[in-house]
């Protein structure tokens, strides 16, 4: 769903409120980070080019490798399509850690403590993202749904599963890092923690969407974010005890 539709010198302009709200996230991100003062103001805007990069390339690829590479296989220039939609969240992770490896390797700076940084703000994005789902009229729950918030498409009532994304993605997980953080902190906690509350949330609320078209459900029932999700709570556990037990200094996320 677009916000408006206009065509100027013959170009059709109509951006989604999907795309309003990733824009509104990467800037929350830059004005949160700028205010840390852990980078210059030059490294800043190169850490936010790459999580962009590393979001786009990473979130487009991995939709097309988890969720329709048949499809992409067949018509491989519309890989390119992406105002047609089509992102992954979980490529979109593997995007941004290639994406800040480059840059720590680049700037010499600590991969651990700026993606303890990158993701203790990640939930803001994730919450304003699902509110665009939402506004979009994408990724819904249940269908015959007619309690409040209820979405209507196809003269079918859906449940309003983003608002609820974007709670438990975005206002409970960024709580539950702000929290960890103010407590006994070694690097690569954030991070960690991000990985296994992240895909502890993505998994539950999969059970109450709608799930992906021409995906269905799969193996044991379960839906493709659903098996994704696994792997990310595992390897997010364990790193942190990893972490816990390899990086014995105590650290503060606000320091450099």
């Amino acid at each position: 769903m677009s916000i408006f539709s206009i065509t100027l010198f013959g170009i059709h302009i109509a951006p989604s409120w999907y795309g309003l709200m990733y824009a509104l996230g990467f800037l929350a991100g830059y004005f949160i980070l700028r205010s840390r003062k852990i980078l210059s103001e030059t490294e800043l805007e190169s850490l936010i080019f790459f999580v962009f990069l590393g979001v786009l390339l990473g979130g487009r690829l991995g939709y097309v490798l988890f969720y329709n590479l048949p499809h992409y296989l067949a018509h491989p220039i519309e890989i390119l399509y992406t105002w047609h939609g089509g992102m992954s969240f979980h490529g979109g992770v593997i995007g941004v850690v290639i994406a800040m490896i480059l840059f720590t390797r680049i700037h010499k700076k600590s991969f651990l403590s700026i993606s303890d940084h990158v993701t203790s703000i990640l939930p803001i994005g994730l919450g304003l993202g699902r509110i665009g789902n939402y506004l979009n009229g994408e990724l819904l729950g249940f269908a015959n749904y007619t309690g409040p918030f209820a979405v209507e498409k196809n003269g079918i009532s859906y449940f309003p599963s983003p608002l609820l994304e974007a709670t438990l993605e975005g206002v409970i997980l960024f709580g539950i890092l702000y929290f960890l953080s103010k407590k006994k902190m070694f690097s690569g906690k954030i991070a960690s923690s991000f990985l296994v509350w992240y895909g502890i949330f993505r998994f539950s609320i999969e059970f109450i969407r709608t799930p992906d078209v021409g995906l269905g459900y799969l193996t044991f029932g379960l839906t493709m974010g659903q098996i994704l999700s696994i792997p990310m709570i595992l390897i997010g556990t364990a790193l942190y005890f990893y972490f816990k037990t390899s990086h014995k200094r105590d650290i503060h996320l606000y320091q450099k």
